[in-house]
């Protein structure tokens, strides 16, 4: 990759990592589900601005939304808004009630693991292979350890299956996310649609469960983090994320995976002063060598050595 793209890279680690962050200064004065709305509806808004900007949303022949989201992905973009966004921004942000955001994170980065099962199950040319299921066995080593030897209390258990479970949806939203490209719709569509749809999905049970206008008004902090979350942690990530697809690669993309939880630790570290255990570090690096077995960049490095000591004889 290029020097532009490993910056964006890491642009796009701290983005990711800091959307941990924000959740945890949101929650002192906003419930999860406002959290959560707040999140999508302000994202949306920014990124349908973007597309209306760029003259890609609106069919010039009917002047209604089609042309870059057609009526039969609406459908799609539904389920997409309910897997990539609502179901995991919601159990995240109540996972985050009982556990710190470096923690959090290190769960979050469970999701290529589950991205494997989910493929192989629903899938007919994504099956497990030898490399991944090595890959499998150490990632789920690493959960047990972070979960096992008495040291995970009842909260924290319950909060790290929620993650857990987070996790399994994004996994869930990347298989089925594979449909979009094969009906011709953009990326950025994609990432407008389903945040809008994610708002659609949450109003009416966000104003049924915490009844805003009955609510006290809140601070000024938790409201600035929630929109710094929307604009930076979701659409700015996301236009970072479709460019960097774009231009180096799903596989030198997915090395994100492994910066997110730095990310998330250093910034709840330094502004927060959360500390994590050691078996929390020893699951991260457990599920760090499970993706690590399941990409093969090492491997792959390893046999070009090879090669190349084998010629130089």
């Amino acid at each position: 990759m290029t020097r532009s793209q490993w910056m964006l890279l890491m642009t796009l680690s701290l983005l990711w990592g800091g959307s941990f962050f924000f959740v945890e200064l949101a929650l002192r004065g906003l419930p999860a589900l406002g959290i959560v709305w707040g999140r999508v509806a302000v994202a949306a808004l920014i990124l349908g601005a973007v597309l209306v900007a760029r003259a890609r949303f609106f069919d010039e022949k009917s002047g209604a939304p089609g042309g870059a989201l057609p009526r039969r992905a609406w459908a799609a973009v539904l389920v997409m808004g309910l897997l990539n966004n609502a179901v995991p921004f919601t159990l995240f942000v109540l996972a985050q009630g009982r556990i710190d955001s470096g923690l959090a994170a290190i769960v979050n980065a469970t999701t290529p693991l589950w991205t494997v099962v989910v493929a192989h199950l629903f899938t007919a040319d994504e099956r497990i292979t030898p490399a991944k299921a090595a890959g499998l066995g150490f990632g789920f080593a690493g959960v047990a350890v972070m979960m096992g030897g008495g040291g995970a209390a009842g909260g924290e258990m319950l909060a790290i299956l929620a993650c857990l479970g987070a996790a399994l949806s994004y996994g869930l939203a990347g298989v089925w996310g594979r449909r979009f490209r094969r009906m011709g719709v953009p990326p950025l569509a994609t990432a407008f649609g389903q945040t809008a749809a994610a708002t659609l999905l949450l109003t009416p049970v966000w104003l049924l469960v915490d009844r805003p206008w009955a609510m006290p008004t809140p601070g000024a902090g938790p409201v600035l983090a929630v929109l710094a979350m929307a604009a930076l942690s979701t659409a700015l990530a996301y236009l970072i994320y479709f460019r960097l697809l774009a231009t180096a690669g799903a596989t030198n993309l997915s090395l994100v995976t492994f910066l997110i939880p730095v990310s998330a630790a250093a910034l709840g570290a330094l502004v927060l002063g959360e500390r994590l255990e050691p078996r929390h570090i020893l699951g991260f690096l457990l599920i760090a060598a499970g993706l690590m077995a399941m990409d093969g960049r090492i491997g792959r490095w390893l046999a070009r050595q090879k090669d190349a000591r084998r010629a130089a004889r």
